[in-house]
Protein backbone atom coordinates (compact mmCIF):
# COMPACT_ATOMS: atom_id res chain seq x y z
CA UNK A 1 0.00 0.00 0.00
CA UNK A 2 1.37 3.46 -0.99
CA UNK A 3 0.56 7.43 -1.15
CA UNK A 4 1.70 9.97 -3.25
CA UNK A 5 1.07 13.57 -3.57
CA UNK A 6 1.34 14.28 -6.84
CA UNK A 7 -1.43 14.92 -9.60
CA UNK A 8 -3.56 12.29 -10.14
CA UNK A 9 -3.25 9.77 -12.89
CA UNK A 10 -6.98 9.49 -13.21
CA UNK A 11 -9.55 12.20 -12.26
CA UNK A 12 -13.13 11.52 -12.92
CA UNK A 13 -14.72 14.44 -12.58
CA UNK A 14 -19.16 14.75 -12.37
CA UNK A 15 -18.93 11.67 -14.60
CA UNK A 16 -23.06 10.97 -15.53
CA UNK A 17 -23.77 7.41 -17.56
CA UNK A 18 -27.48 6.74 -18.27
CA UNK A 19 -29.23 4.32 -20.05
CA UNK A 20 -32.39 4.01 -21.92
CA UNK A 21 -35.63 1.84 -21.01
CA UNK A 22 -38.82 1.39 -21.34
CA UNK A 23 -39.23 2.60 -18.14
CA UNK A 24 -37.21 5.82 -18.54
CA UNK A 25 -33.93 7.03 -18.37
CA UNK A 26 -31.84 4.89 -15.63
CA UNK A 27 -29.27 7.16 -14.47
CA UNK A 28 -26.95 4.21 -13.48
CA UNK A 29 -24.12 6.51 -12.84
CA UNK A 30 -25.28 10.26 -12.19
CA UNK A 31 -22.28 12.93 -11.19
CA UNK A 32 -19.41 10.92 -9.69
CA UNK A 33 -16.38 12.76 -9.02
CA UNK A 34 -12.92 11.41 -7.69
CA UNK A 35 -9.21 11.32 -8.42
CA UNK A 36 -6.13 8.38 -8.02
CA UNK A 37 -2.77 9.35 -8.05
CA UNK A 38 0.62 7.03 -9.31
CA UNK A 39 0.95 4.24 -7.52
CA UNK A 40 -1.61 3.92 -5.28
CA UNK A 41 -5.42 1.98 -5.13
CA UNK A 42 -8.52 3.23 -4.55
CA UNK A 43 -11.42 0.92 -3.54
CA UNK A 44 -14.71 1.57 -4.94
CA UNK A 45 -17.36 -0.08 -2.58
CA UNK A 46 -21.34 -0.85 -2.78
CA UNK A 47 -24.49 -2.92 -2.84
CA UNK A 48 -24.82 -4.68 -6.23
CA UNK A 49 -26.79 -2.25 -8.68
CA UNK A 50 -25.01 0.49 -7.24
CA UNK A 51 -23.51 1.52 -10.11
CA UNK A 52 -19.65 0.59 -9.15
CA UNK A 53 -19.10 -1.90 -12.62
CA UNK A 54 -20.96 0.95 -15.12
CA UNK A 55 -18.15 3.47 -13.25
CA UNK A 56 -15.60 1.21 -14.45
CA UNK A 57 -17.00 0.51 -18.06
CA UNK A 58 -17.28 4.49 -18.51
CA UNK A 59 -13.80 5.01 -17.76
CA UNK A 60 -13.05 2.25 -20.67
CA UNK A 61 -15.85 3.66 -22.99
CA UNK A 62 -17.15 -0.08 -23.09
CA UNK A 63 -20.97 1.11 -22.40
CA UNK A 64 -22.89 -0.16 -25.29
CA UNK A 65 -24.36 2.60 -27.10
CA UNK A 66 -27.55 2.59 -27.69
CA UNK A 67 -28.82 1.98 -24.64
CA UNK A 68 -26.33 3.40 -22.97
CA UNK A 69 -24.47 6.88 -23.12
CA UNK A 70 -21.45 8.76 -21.59
CA UNK A 71 -24.19 11.85 -20.60
CA UNK A 72 -21.91 14.16 -18.77
CA UNK A 73 -18.52 14.93 -17.07
CA UNK A 74 -15.12 14.23 -18.10
CA UNK A 75 -12.75 11.20 -17.40
CA UNK A 76 -9.42 12.65 -17.53
CA UNK A 77 -6.34 10.23 -17.63
CA UNK A 78 -3.16 12.34 -17.41
CA UNK A 79 -4.76 15.18 -18.48
CA UNK A 80 -6.85 13.99 -21.55
CA UNK A 81 -10.36 13.74 -21.64
CA UNK A 82 -11.17 10.05 -22.44
CA UNK A 83 -14.89 10.99 -22.81
CA UNK A 84 -14.11 12.81 -25.91
CA UNK A 85 -11.44 10.46 -27.84
CA UNK A 86 -12.59 9.22 -31.21
CA UNK A 87 -13.29 5.05 -31.03
CA UNK A 88 -9.97 4.65 -33.10
CA UNK A 89 -8.07 7.33 -30.34
CA UNK A 90 -9.55 5.27 -27.12
CA UNK A 91 -8.56 1.71 -28.28
CA UNK A 92 -5.18 3.02 -28.23
CA UNK A 93 -5.63 3.22 -24.45
CA UNK A 94 -7.45 0.42 -23.77
CA UNK A 95 -5.93 -2.70 -22.67
CA UNK A 96 -2.39 -0.85 -23.31
CA UNK A 97 -2.64 2.19 -20.76
CA UNK A 98 -5.89 1.06 -19.11
CA UNK A 99 -6.53 -2.17 -18.52
CA UNK A 100 -9.23 -4.28 -16.62
CA UNK A 101 -10.40 -7.54 -15.11
CA UNK A 102 -13.75 -8.73 -15.59
CA UNK A 103 -16.09 -10.63 -13.08
CA UNK A 104 -16.16 -14.07 -14.27
CA UNK A 105 -13.16 -15.00 -16.41
CA UNK A 106 -14.63 -17.92 -18.00
CA UNK A 107 -16.78 -15.58 -19.51
CA UNK A 108 -14.22 -12.69 -20.52
CA UNK A 109 -11.98 -15.47 -22.17
CA UNK A 110 -13.55 -16.93 -25.21
CA UNK A 111 -13.66 -20.60 -25.23
CA UNK A 112 -12.82 -20.78 -28.70
CA UNK A 113 -8.78 -19.99 -29.28
CA UNK A 114 -5.95 -20.73 -26.60
CA UNK A 115 -5.15 -18.96 -24.06
CA UNK A 116 -1.69 -18.05 -25.68
CA UNK A 117 -3.55 -16.39 -28.76
CA UNK A 118 -6.00 -14.57 -26.42
CA UNK A 119 -2.87 -12.94 -24.45
CA UNK A 120 -0.55 -12.59 -27.49
CA UNK A 121 -3.47 -10.40 -29.55
CA UNK A 122 -2.86 -7.56 -26.59
CA UNK A 123 0.79 -7.44 -27.21
CA UNK A 124 -0.16 -7.53 -30.79
CA UNK A 125 -2.46 -5.00 -31.20
CA UNK A 126 -0.41 -2.39 -29.15
CA UNK A 127 2.89 -3.08 -29.28
CA UNK A 128 5.32 -3.24 -32.75
CA UNK A 129 6.30 -6.78 -31.39
CA UNK A 130 6.86 -9.73 -33.81
CA UNK A 131 4.71 -12.96 -33.10
CA UNK A 132 7.76 -14.83 -31.91
CA UNK A 133 8.49 -12.06 -29.46
CA UNK A 134 4.86 -11.52 -28.71
CA UNK A 135 4.80 -15.27 -27.45
CA UNK A 136 8.34 -14.46 -25.26
CA UNK A 137 6.73 -11.83 -23.48
CA UNK A 138 3.52 -13.59 -22.91
CA UNK A 139 5.23 -16.63 -21.42
CA UNK A 140 7.60 -14.15 -19.14
CA UNK A 141 4.26 -12.91 -18.03
CA UNK A 142 2.43 -16.10 -17.27
CA UNK A 143 5.36 -16.83 -15.01
CA UNK A 144 5.06 -13.58 -13.19
CA UNK A 145 1.83 -14.21 -12.40
CA UNK A 146 2.86 -17.93 -11.11
CA UNK A 147 1.55 -20.35 -13.46
CA UNK A 148 3.65 -23.13 -13.70
CA UNK A 149 4.67 -24.34 -17.20
CA UNK A 150 3.33 -21.48 -19.01
CA UNK A 151 5.01 -23.17 -22.33
CA UNK A 152 2.34 -25.89 -21.95
CA UNK A 153 -0.80 -23.71 -21.12
CA UNK A 154 -0.54 -21.62 -24.18
CA UNK A 155 -1.93 -24.40 -26.16
CA UNK A 156 -4.91 -24.91 -23.35
CA UNK A 157 -8.45 -23.35 -23.49
CA UNK A 158 -9.95 -21.37 -20.92
CA UNK A 159 -12.33 -25.01 -19.92
CA UNK A 160 -9.34 -26.89 -19.24
CA UNK A 161 -7.94 -24.94 -16.51
CA UNK A 162 -9.48 -24.21 -12.93
CA UNK A 163 -11.35 -20.84 -11.41
CA UNK A 164 -8.13 -19.88 -10.18
CA UNK A 165 -5.87 -20.23 -13.09
CA UNK A 166 -8.34 -18.48 -14.98
CA UNK A 167 -7.95 -15.50 -12.76
CA UNK A 168 -4.14 -15.42 -13.44
CA UNK A 169 -4.50 -15.54 -16.90
CA UNK A 170 -6.62 -12.67 -16.91
CA UNK A 171 -3.97 -10.68 -15.07
CA UNK A 172 -1.60 -11.99 -17.42
CA UNK A 173 -3.50 -10.61 -20.28
CA UNK A 174 -4.33 -7.27 -18.43
CA UNK A 175 -0.59 -6.71 -17.47
CA UNK A 176 1.39 -7.86 -20.04
CA UNK A 177 1.53 -4.11 -21.87
CA UNK A 178 2.61 -2.99 -18.37
CA UNK A 179 -1.10 -0.25 -18.38
CA UNK A 180 -0.70 2.30 -15.86
CA UNK A 181 -4.17 2.12 -14.72
CA UNK A 182 -5.75 -1.60 -13.59
CA UNK A 183 -9.12 -1.64 -13.05
CA UNK A 184 -10.22 -4.73 -11.46
CA UNK A 185 -14.11 -5.32 -11.14
CA UNK A 186 -14.72 -8.08 -7.95
CA UNK A 187 -11.03 -10.06 -9.09
CA UNK A 188 -11.78 -12.37 -6.21
CA UNK A 189 -15.56 -13.48 -6.88
CA UNK A 190 -16.22 -17.10 -7.23
CA UNK A 191 -13.18 -17.88 -5.64
CA UNK A 192 -12.14 -19.70 -2.57
CA UNK A 193 -10.76 -17.75 0.52
CA UNK A 194 -7.09 -19.76 0.37
CA UNK A 195 -7.31 -18.72 -3.51
CA UNK A 196 -9.07 -14.91 -3.05
CA UNK A 197 -5.69 -14.45 -0.62
CA UNK A 198 -3.23 -15.84 -3.13
CA UNK A 199 -4.82 -13.30 -5.82
CA UNK A 200 -5.17 -10.44 -4.22
CA UNK A 201 -1.40 -10.84 -2.94
CA UNK A 202 -0.38 -11.27 -6.45
CA UNK A 203 -1.85 -8.15 -7.52
CA UNK A 204 -0.40 -6.38 -5.20
CA UNK A 205 2.82 -7.49 -5.52
CA UNK A 206 2.50 -6.59 -10.00
CA UNK A 207 1.24 -3.14 -8.86
CA UNK A 208 4.56 -2.99 -6.71
CA UNK A 209 6.97 -4.19 -9.74
CA UNK A 210 5.20 -1.95 -12.31
CA UNK A 211 4.10 0.82 -10.20
CA UNK A 212 0.64 1.37 -11.50
CA UNK A 213 -2.12 2.24 -10.12
CA UNK A 214 -5.54 -0.26 -9.33
CA UNK A 215 -9.05 0.80 -9.14
CA UNK A 216 -10.27 -2.01 -7.09
CA UNK A 217 -13.83 -2.88 -7.11
CA UNK A 218 -15.53 -5.01 -4.47
CA UNK A 219 -18.06 -5.23 -2.11
CA UNK A 220 -16.04 -6.89 0.20
CA UNK A 221 -15.00 -4.57 3.10
CA UNK A 222 -12.12 -6.71 4.53
CA UNK A 223 -9.96 -6.60 0.42
CA UNK A 224 -10.35 -3.10 0.69
CA UNK A 225 -9.31 -2.64 4.59
CA UNK A 226 -6.71 -5.08 3.42
CA UNK A 227 -5.18 -3.60 0.22
CA UNK A 228 -6.64 0.11 -0.71
CA UNK A 229 -5.07 3.37 0.07
CA UNK A 230 -8.40 5.41 -0.35
CA UNK A 231 -12.43 4.20 -0.57
CA UNK A 232 -14.95 5.64 -2.17
CA UNK A 233 -18.51 4.50 -1.19
CA UNK A 234 -21.48 3.99 -3.95
CA UNK A 235 -25.08 4.16 -3.63
CA UNK A 236 -27.24 5.07 -5.98
CA UNK A 237 -25.26 6.16 -9.11
CA UNK A 238 -22.95 8.36 -6.48
CA UNK A 239 -20.10 8.23 -4.57
CA UNK A 240 -21.68 9.27 -0.55
CA UNK A 241 -18.18 8.78 1.10
CA UNK A 242 -14.66 8.96 0.25
CA UNK A 243 -11.72 8.78 2.92
CA UNK A 244 -7.99 7.36 3.27
CA UNK A 245 -8.70 3.57 4.12
CA UNK A 246 -7.41 4.03 8.07
CA UNK A 247 -9.80 7.06 8.31
CA UNK A 248 -13.07 5.63 6.53
CA UNK A 249 -12.86 2.43 9.24
CA UNK A 250 -12.37 4.61 12.02
CA UNK A 251 -14.68 7.08 11.60
CA UNK A 252 -17.08 6.55 8.85
CA UNK A 253 -19.33 9.70 8.54
CA UNK A 254 -22.30 8.26 6.48
CA UNK A 255 -24.82 6.24 7.54
CA UNK A 256 -25.03 4.22 4.71
CA UNK A 257 -21.00 3.25 5.68
CA UNK A 258 -21.72 2.07 8.89
CA UNK A 259 -24.84 0.77 7.18
CA UNK A 260 -22.06 -1.70 5.50
CA UNK A 261 -19.83 -2.37 7.83
CA UNK A 262 -22.66 -3.45 10.94
CA UNK A 263 -23.69 -6.02 7.79
CA UNK A 264 -20.24 -7.92 7.39
CA UNK A 265 -19.72 -11.07 9.04
CA UNK A 266 -17.60 -10.93 12.17
CA UNK A 267 -16.08 -13.82 14.53
CA UNK A 268 -16.02 -11.78 17.48
CA UNK A 269 -19.55 -10.80 17.48
CA UNK A 270 -22.30 -11.10 20.10
CA UNK A 271 -25.23 -11.15 17.92
CA UNK A 272 -26.53 -14.51 16.30
CA UNK A 273 -27.47 -12.70 13.54
CA UNK A 274 -26.00 -10.09 11.18
CA UNK A 275 -27.44 -6.74 10.59
CA UNK A 276 -29.27 -5.29 8.07
CA UNK A 277 -29.76 -2.72 6.20
CA UNK A 278 -33.35 -2.10 5.50
CA UNK A 279 -34.90 -1.76 2.02
CA UNK A 280 -33.34 -2.14 -1.62
CA UNK A 281 -31.10 -0.09 -3.24
CA UNK A 282 -33.57 2.68 -5.44
CA UNK A 283 -34.17 1.72 -9.03
CA UNK A 284 -32.36 4.27 -11.03
CA UNK A 285 -35.26 5.53 -13.45
CA UNK A 286 -36.49 6.77 -10.05
CA UNK A 287 -34.39 7.78 -7.35
CA UNK A 288 -36.45 9.70 -4.18
CA UNK A 289 -36.67 12.81 -3.60
CA UNK A 290 -33.72 14.36 -1.68
CA UNK A 291 -31.14 11.82 0.15
CA UNK A 292 -31.22 9.22 -2.19
CA UNK A 293 -30.75 7.23 1.08
CA UNK A 294 -33.48 8.72 3.41
CA UNK A 295 -36.13 5.84 2.63
CA UNK A 296 -33.56 3.19 4.33
CA UNK A 297 -32.02 5.35 6.63
CA UNK A 298 -32.67 5.34 10.40
CA UNK A 299 -31.28 8.81 11.19
CA UNK A 300 -33.17 10.41 8.85
CA UNK A 301 -35.14 14.29 9.27
CA UNK A 302 -37.78 16.24 6.73
CA UNK A 303 -34.82 17.74 5.52
CA UNK A 304 -33.32 14.87 4.02
CA UNK A 305 -36.31 14.19 2.30
CA UNK A 306 -36.29 17.54 0.26
CA UNK A 307 -32.81 18.04 -0.03
CA UNK A 308 -30.60 16.66 -2.96
CA UNK A 309 -27.01 16.28 -0.50
CA UNK A 310 -23.63 16.19 -2.45
CA UNK A 311 -20.63 14.72 -1.26
CA UNK A 312 -19.30 17.54 1.06
CA UNK A 313 -15.58 17.82 2.41
CA UNK A 314 -15.72 17.04 5.91
CA UNK A 315 -12.32 17.11 7.40
CA UNK A 316 -8.91 16.62 5.38
CA UNK A 317 -9.28 14.17 2.67
CA UNK A 318 -12.51 12.82 4.44
CA UNK A 319 -16.05 13.49 2.31
CA UNK A 320 -19.70 12.54 3.05
CA UNK A 321 -23.07 13.44 1.29
CA UNK A 322 -24.97 13.20 4.75
CA UNK A 323 -26.90 16.68 5.78
CA UNK A 324 -26.67 15.95 8.90
CA UNK A 325 -23.58 14.53 8.77
CA UNK A 326 -21.96 18.60 6.85
CA UNK A 327 -24.23 20.18 10.34
CA UNK A 328 -22.32 18.43 12.33
CA UNK A 329 -25.77 17.10 13.99
CA UNK A 330 -25.63 13.21 13.20
CA UNK A 331 -24.14 10.79 15.87
CA UNK A 332 -23.59 7.82 14.54
CA UNK A 333 -23.79 5.00 17.06
CA UNK A 334 -19.97 2.96 17.11
CA UNK A 335 -19.47 0.58 14.41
Amino acid sequence: MTTAQTNPLLEVRDLKTYFATDRGVARAVDGVSFSIPPRTTMGLVGESGCGKSVTALSILRLIPSPPGRIAGGSILFEGQDLAALSEEEIRHVRGNQISMIFQEPMTSLNPVFTLGNQIMEAILTHQPVSHAEAREQTIDMLRRVKIPAAETLLDQYPHQISGGMRQRVMIAMALVCRPKLLIADEPTTALDVTIQAQILELLEDLQEEFGMSVLLITHDLGIVADVADQVAVMYAGRIVEMAPTVELFRNPQHPYTTGLFRSRPSLGRKKARLDVIPGTVPNPTHFPEGCRFHPRCAYAVDDCKKTDVTLQNISGEHGSACLLGQRKELQLQPV
